[in-house]
Formats: C-alpha cells, structure tokens, sequence
C-alpha cells in the first residue's frame, strides 16, 4: 500500500497493457482494510485510498477467484462504503444477508 501514483499506474499498465477511460483499478493490502483506486475518468487519472477503522472490505479469497474482475457501478460503490458487493444486484438491491 506504499505505491503512489506513478506506481500504481505503471501496475495497471503492466497487467492490462494501458489505463482505459472510464475504468477503475483496484488495489487492497493482505489485512483488506486498506483500499486504493485508481481511475481513468476520460479526462485525467486520480488516486484515491479507503481505511476501514473497523473490519475488512468484503474481497475474494486468494486461489478461489480471478485476480481481474469487473464490478458493475454499484458493486463497486458498496466495495468502497465496505458493504458485501458479491450480493448487490444490476438494480442495486441486496437480496441476501
């Protein structure tokens, strides 16, 4: 969770090859209660990070998922906020608890 702005983008470039508009590239360290995002808004790229003071950003198990996954709009809002985004619906809704 050390890299900055250069670094996280020289990531992204790395793995997918170039940082596409309107994409967001997420980064969490090995506890899950820290979060960067990077974000390529079609006009320039920002850096954000998250900290949960309590608990951990709900993430796939190492082994059990791909490390590249696309999230749509609204799971990736409830992963930001810390909220189970696995179980957020194309609406928005969350059907199970």
């Amino acid at each position: 969770m050390r890299a900055g702005f250069d670094t996280a983008l020289g990531r992204v470039i790395s793995v997918f090859g170039a940082a596409h508009p309107h994409h967001a590239y997420l980064f969490a360290n090995r506890r899950a209660n820290r979060l960067k995002v990077l974000v390529h808004d079609g006009i320039g790229i920002w850096l954000a990070a998250r900290r949960l003071n309590q608990g951990q950003f709900t993430w796939p198990h190492a082994g059990s998922e791909p490390k590249q996954r696309a999230l749509t709009q609204e799971q990736l809002a409830a992963l930001v906020v810390g909220l189970p985004w696995q179980r957020i619906g194309a609406d928005g809704v969350i059907r199970v608890v």
